[in-house]
């Protein structure tokens, strides 16, 4: 319970590594049971020792959100990678993608004529480096276009010198209750409708692309070739509510420490204050969410308000209040902002301090 290094400071961001090493090894083992390839999500950790991790467990390359974060990887040694975004390419993004093409297999995103267009011209010559996947919408309703208009984007990129290579969708919509499964259909069929698009435009869609944490593991083959889950590989407070994973399989967790505490009563909340804010949990917080996180080793407790530095904890009225000075194991929300707000990370087992590993790609948004 609470098994915080005594050497640890806090607020700081903890990784369980025997959890770690569990998650990585049996989402890999499950994606390949089902014959998909695993391209995995790091924007959700920006770790280059987790992806290290990843790759070794069979991983068919990183999916990033950008170039800066492709480049951070591949400078780690990553030689396949997916920028799954929209991406507007002018001259210095041009550059970067051609510098980044001579070290690693790139493939970037694409949901428009216009777009593509654009980055064949100020690719030039290296156009034919780059592989492009036309991003088509399955029901978040964020970037993509429907499904059946992907051939005409499609053409449009053959036309600028790119190498199409399929279709490609993030069903965000699967974050919320009662939908992973919803979702994972959805997806399968945009992909589909979306392949014989670009097919009757005379490109073989090779690769289709999906799969979200909470969907990932209900995606079959078939239509799908690949799924590109991140938060899987950590764990975080969104995951638990939605049941897509278990409160053994959270590897990062905030370790805080108990700076207030009111016993309440007259209407006053009865709760806690922890030193562990909005600027190291991240402030998402769905509508759906029970609270702003939870404490891993007290689940009936409900963080209810996060200021910068304060984190306000509802505790149960069965329970005795922690005292002050108590250092306890929050789960942040969402664990990608968590992991964007930090220089490094512990690595911890049981108890111990192992080592720190650098958070590489940590502010490299563009």
């Amino acid at each position: 319970m609470d098994r915080i290094p005594e050497q640890i400071d806090t607020p700081d961001v903890l990784i369980e590594k025997d959890v770690l090493e569990r998650n990585v090894e049996r989402t890999a083992a499950a994606v390949r049971g089902k014959g998909l390839a695993l391209r995995p999500h790091a924007k959700t950790h920006k770790v280059p020792e987790i992806a290290a991790l990843q790759l070794a467990a069979g991983a068919a390359g990183l999916t990033v959100a950008t170039i800066g974060e492709a480049e951070v990887f591949a400078a780690h040694g990553a030689e396949d990678l997916f920028i799954a975004y929209p991406l507007w390419v002018g001259p210095r993004q041009a550059q970067r993608l051609r510098r980044l093409a001579r070290d690693a297999r790139v493939a970037v995103g694409t949901d428009s004529a216009e777009a593509a267009s654009a980055m064949g011209a100020h690719l030039g010559d290296a156009a034919g480096r780059i592989t492009v996947l036309v991003e088509v919408d399955s029901g978040h309703h964020r970037s993509g276009l429907r499904p059946e208009a992907a051939g005409d984007v499609a053409r449009a990129a053959v036309r600028a010198g790119l190498r199409v290579e399929g279709v490609f969708t993030f069903p965000g919509h699967s974050y919320a209750p009662g939908m992973p499964a919803e979702a994972a259909a959805q997806e399968q069929e945009a992909l589909a409708r979306a392949a014989a698009a670009l097919e009757e435009a005379g490109v073989a869609a090779r690769v289709r692309s999906g799969g979200s944490t909470p969907s990932a593991l209900l995606t079959e083959a078939g239509t799908a070739t690949e799924v590109r889950p991140g938060v899987y590989v950590l764990g975080d407070a969104q995951q638990l509510e939605l049941g897509r994973c278990a409160p053994e399989e959270i590897a990062l967790t905030v370790a805080a420490t108990v700076v207030s505490r009111h016993e309440g009563g007259g209407g006053i909340p009865r709760r806690v204050v922890l030193d562990a804010g909005s600027k190291v949990l991240g402030s998402d917080r769905p509508a759906w969410a029970t609270g702003h996180g939870r404490l891993l080793d007290h689940p009936e407790a409900r963080i209810s308000a996060l200021s910068e530095h304060h984190a306000t904890v509802l505790w149960p009225a069965d329970q005795e209040l922690p005292a002050l000075g108590r250092r306890l194991r929050v789960v942040p929300n969402h664990v990608c902002l968590t992991m964007n707000l930090v220089d490094d990370v512990a690595v911890v087992r049981g108890g111990d301090l192992l080592e720190r590993w650098t958070v590489a790609a940590r502010g490299r948004n563009s």
